[in-house]
This record gives C-alpha cells, sequence and structure tokens, in this order.
C-alpha cells in the first residue's frame, strides 16, 4: 500500500475493486489546512473521469497491470481483435479502445500493447509514433509563410487531422498517439 502522497501520474490504484488511472496529481499544502492531494482519475473497465481529493497519508493500493505485445488482426461488428506472438485473439469493443480508434486502419504493422487486468484484457495502448499516410487534403496556400502553417488532412480511415502545410495527398506522416498531433513527415513502413 502507498500513501496518496507517493502516487503519481500514470500510476494504477484500485479504487472499490476497479482499477483507475491517475491522469493529473496535485499535491496542495496551505496554511491551516491538513496537506491534500487533487487527483484526476480514469476507470479503465468503464472509461469513467472523476476528480476527487484524497488526503495526503490517505492509503492506497497501486495495482501492476500486466502487458503483452499484440498486432491489429480484422474488425467485425464493432468489436476490434489483436493477435499476440503465439495466434492467441483479444477482443476489444469500440469502446473499450476509443482512445485509439482513430489511428486504427487496416493491415497496420504497428506493435501494440494489450493491457489486462484480472485475466481480461481491458484496452490496447498504441506506439508513442506511428506512420500513418494521407489520403485527401486541400493544396497549400501560395506565399503563407507567416510562420508554422497548418491545414486538415484525411487520413486512410476518415480520421482528418492537421497537418504542416507542405504535405501533400500520399504523403507518411508521423503522428503522436498520445496527443493526436502531427510530428513530421517519414518514410513508407517497410
Amino acid at each position: 500500500m502507498k500513501t496518496a502522497q507517493d502516487i503519481k501520474v500514470n500510476n494504477v490504484v484500485l479504487i472499490d475493486g476497479q482499477p483507475w488511472i491517475v491522469q493529473k496529481a496535485d499535491y496542495t499544502k496551505s496554511g491551516r489546512n491538513s496537506a491534500i492531494m487533487k487527483m484526476k482519475l480514469k476507470n479503465l473497465l468503464t472509461g469513467s473521469t472523476s476528480e476527487t481529493v484524497y488526503k495526503f497519508d490517505d492509503k492506497m493500493d497501486q495495482v501492476m497491470l500486466e502487458q503483452i505485445d499484440v498486432t491489429y488482426s480484422y474488425s467485425m461488428d464493432n468489436v476490434y481483435v489483436f493477435m499476440d506472438e503465439e495466434f492467441n485473439q483479444y477482443e476489444l469493443s469500440a469502446d473499450d479502445i476509443e482512445s485509439v480508434l482513430p489511428y486504427i486502419v487496416d493491415g497496420m504493422t504497428d506493435v501494440c500493447k494489450a493491457v489486462f487486468f484480472e485475466g481480461k484484457v481491458i484496452s490496447v495502448d498504441l506506439p508513442i509514433t506511428i506512420v500513418r499516410q494521407i489520403v485527401y487534403t486541400e493544396g497549400s496556400a501560395r506565399g503563407d509563410t507567416s510562420g508554422k502553417v497548418m491545414k486538415t488532412a484525411k487520413l486512410s480511415n476518415g480520421t482528418e487531422i492537421k497537418v504542416a502545410d507542405f504535405c501533400n495527398i500520399e504523403d507518411w506522416i508521423e503522428i503522436d498517439s498520445r496527443t493526436g498531433e502531427y510530428k513530421s513527415r517519414a518514410k513508407a513502413p517497410v
């Protein structure tokens, strides 16, 4: 068991038998009152979020989640199937992988991490940097050199992101999967 002060961002804690990931943790100490930890939590099973306050010395159970490498296989009727190296299949609903869903494309070869809680897969994490191809974007605006000029581009699964003005149709780009932001142009994956 750890005290609330020892819990950091991205730690997973057990609250009422459910795993919650800490998205934000702020320590606050005011003059007269006791020290507190303000936390923003996300339930890994339901996806709901909560902001709560704990006393500085409240005891919390930290959970270590098991992770294994998987690759995307296929989807059918809002169910996404991932496979590990031993050809075991793990099915997740669209709700379970809502945060990474915009970057799931047929034929992707990214090695993802399947996250397990009590033997059940609860989510999938993509690599931090992923490479995708632009299927549509408008032409660049001539003469606009005022700085970091961005425009909208569409990926093969319909996801739209902002890219640099010099990116064109069929260009491969790097995307930060945590924020969904364009990073740079890239070479086609092999």
